[in-house]
């Protein structure tokens, strides 16, 4: 009996020593996967295909890596803003195209689409070190440009996207305008639980119970929940009731933690919304909600002069 509980504690043993050398080892590849399987990283459509007005750009971190990305251009020019859209962790940017059209269309703006360092046509290898250095150079090189309303600035992300975009938010309170969250986990630390249940016993995000003692051996831990509650900009939570990959309690939590300090958010839930198509099972709702939004927190400039001068007629300042 004696020998037999000590081969299944060596067995045990055996499984976690080798479940962990995996998850030291191949980490990155199971956080970022830039090629889709039996698809290549090469863009399979261009903006052009969809008949998009667009510019290919190309940028350098600050690291020195060479990063491309699309600038989309409503067409005909508009005065709406410009979105900074930040995709999810697998793919590229032209698996985003349809989507991307369907926003250009509804909500009358531009957008940006970054290609993460090791995806697409960009340089260098993901991390969550280099990806925070990419979305900063794609920040930087927008707010440079002559033909953007730089006041009107809003991060859109989805998943992997939206912790990319809350850590870009936070460090940028004065070029972010809004901020836009669709799916997004509270953090890696907690999704490796989900993704690989024993984990959740060691490693875990800074609002999860147990030790964490493991925690130290992911190296992109992409911490949304601990900095959700430090951005000050607007904040748009959209929900899909049906995500099959990112827990329902991971949104919530993330809007929870971001009211406690931040009255301008809004959470809108989606009944039918699996992870990637909470746009097309939301119809004409998912559009109204972030248009509603936009016209809240983003407002044009001339409709911003307007509500400057009514909120000083009625003080009596102007009068």
């Amino acid at each position: 009996m004696a020998s037999w509980l000590k081969a299944l504690a060596y067995g045990v043993g055996g499984i976690t020593g080798v479940g962990l050398a995996a998850l030291v080892g191949f980490q990155e590849r199971l956080v970022y996967v830039p090629v889709l399987p039996g698809l290549s990283r090469s863009y399979t459509v261009t903006p052009a295909r969809l008949k998009l007005n667009y510019e290919d750009v190309w940028i350098r971190s600050s690291d020195g890596v060479r990063l491309h990305a699309w600038f989309l251009k409503h067409s005909p020019p508009v005065q709406g803003p410009t979105i900074l859209f930040f995709q999810e962790n697998a793919g590229n940017i032209a698996h985003r195209l349809e989507f991307v059209r369907a926003m250009m269309q509804r909500l009358h703006c531009n957008v940006f689409m970054l290609s993460y360092r090791g995806y697409g046509a960009s340089d260098g290898s993901p991390s969550q070190h280099g990806i925070t250095k990419d979305a900063q150079a794609a920040l930087d090189h927008l707010s440079d440009r002559n033909d953007v309303d730089t006041s009107r600035i809003v991060i859109f992300g989805r998943s992997l996207g939206g912790a990319v975009g809350s850590a870009l938010a936070w460090n940028n309170p004065d070029k972010v305008s809004a901020l836009i969250l669709e799916n997004t986990f509270t953090s890696i630390l907690d999704m490796a639980g989900v993704m690989v249940p024993f984990l959740k016993w060691f490693i875990g995000g800074s609002e999860s119970k147990g030790p964490k003692v493991l925690n130290f051996l992911v190296r992109s831990p992409w911490r949304t929940f601990d900095l959700i509650g430090e951005i000050k900009q607007p904040i748009l939570f959209l929900s899909g009731l049906q995500d099959e990959l990112v827990p329902l309690s991971h949104m919530r939590t993330l809007y929870d933690k971001a009211t406690e300090h931040n009255t301008r958010c809004l959470f809108v839930e989606f009944p039918d919304g699996m992870h990637m198509d909470t746009w097309v099972s939301g119809g004409d709702r998912y559009w109204r909600s972030i248009q509603l939004f936009l016209d809240q927190y983003v407002p044009q400039i001339a409709e911003r002069e307007l509500s400057f001068k009514n909120d000083h007629l009625e003080s009596g300042i102007l009068q």
